[in-house]
């Protein structure tokens, strides 16, 4: 337990006290964002905050993580520095998106490969429970991979990319450390500590922003909090040392707890191919954006969704009796009717304001 307080305190210092001087830094060298028609931003802002991220996750996990106790904790490491060491080369010279795809894939085969952290089963979804091995191991990258770029996704406004991440590391965290998995719950925390320090230079006005340094590595570390979590679940020792705190429908759990990201990545990306873009085609329809042409500030963006967050977590969990399948199918039928909602709403300001125009 101690341990798990000191890794959050020793993240969120190390972050805190190193965000100014890569501000620093970043404007003396240049190393900034340059707003253009696709930002939501309109002021040169540096964009180098992952690196604060980055050092106060990996020096608090090492500080404090026994390593007799976390046997896989090298791989762990390793796929956070590729990913890292890719974000940081995007963010100061943009790379192409299959050559950050070859990356991810990288540092997800290692995980999935060498520590392990892999689904094993489907829980029962489409009547599929134990996984042969060839089709985990392809479950489990591509889930790393769509968790990755999905926190990529959503960092579009000031706030929300720190602010859902340390929501989803702070639920799945509390959880782990509930049911002793010190391992995980350290991790966790130590994002959390992290990316709360952040914050304090991420909110509007904000003076930094994470870039892909930051967004890469916040989703490889829920993708591992996630997965570590939907199997910890299925472990029958669970079953007999916490019963009470097994999680039905796992599966289904996750996916709300991951409910933004994970469901604005999936609405974009098929609204795209429907137009016969590639899903990788940047443009402002996400959900930030969408409430954004509401009206809404950055401020006023991001404190929603963080609700809309919270709330899909609370149906989740006190539904989890229905099924994982019932209540994944639940879960996305309220998260297409209410996005389709905004949109509509958001469609008819714009007819509106070209009317007036």
């Amino acid at each position: 337990m101690y341990d798990v307080i000191l890794s959050f305190i020793t993240a969120f210092t190390v972050t805190f006290f190193a965000i100014p001087s890569i501000i620093t830094i970043a404007k003396q060298k240049n190393l900034v964002d340059i707003p253009t028609e696709r930002h939501s931003h309109t002021e040169i802002t540096p964009s180098l905050g992952g690196i604060g991220i980055f050092a106060g996750v990996i020096f608090s996990i090492v500080m404090w993580t026994p390593f007799e106790a976390f046997s896989d904790l090298q791989y762990i490491l390793a796929s956070f520095i590729i990913i890292f060491l890719m974000g940081a080369k995007d963010d100061i010279a943009p790379m192409s998106p299959y050559k950050k795809m070859v990356g991810q894939l990288m540092a997800a085969s290692i995980l999935v490969y060498k520590a392990n952290i892999k689904l094993t089963s489907l829980y029962g979804i489409f009547g599929v429970f134990e996984l042969p091995e060839p089709f985990a191991v392809l479950i489990s990258v591509f889930t790393i991979f769509i968790i990755i770029n999905a926190f990529n996704l959503i960092d579009g406004i000031n706030g929300l990319a720190g602010s859902i991440s340390t929501l989803i590391s702070l639920s799945l965290g509390a959880w782990f450390l509930i049911v002793d998995r010190m391992d995980m719950a350290m991790v966790a925390f130590s994002l959390v500590g992290a990316t709360v320090a952040f914050l304090n230079y991420n909110f509007t006005p904000a003076k930094i922003f994470m870039g892909d340094t930051g967004s890469l590595l916040i989703g490889l570390i829920c993708s591992i909090l996630a997965i570590k979590f939907i199997e910890h679940n299925g472990d029958p020792l669970l079953l007999e040392t916490h019963p009470n705190l097994v999680m039905k429908s796992a599966p289904a759990v996750a996916i709300g707890v991951l409910i933004i990201p994970l469901f604005d990545t999936l609405r974009v990306f098929t609204t795209r191919m429907l137009k016969g873009r590639s899903p990788f085609h940047p443009d402002k329809t996400h959900i930030h954006h969408l409430l954004l042409d509401c009206g809404l500030s950055h401020m006023q963006g991001t404190i929603t969704l963080i609700f809309v967050n919270f709330g899909f977590i609370l149906i989740v969990y006190f539904l989890q009796d229905i099924g994982s399948l019932n209540l994944i199918l639940i879960t996305l039928f309220i998260a297409t009717v209410t996005s389709s909602i905004l949109y509509l709403y958001t469609r008819r300001i714009r007819i509106m304001q070209n009317a007036n125009s």
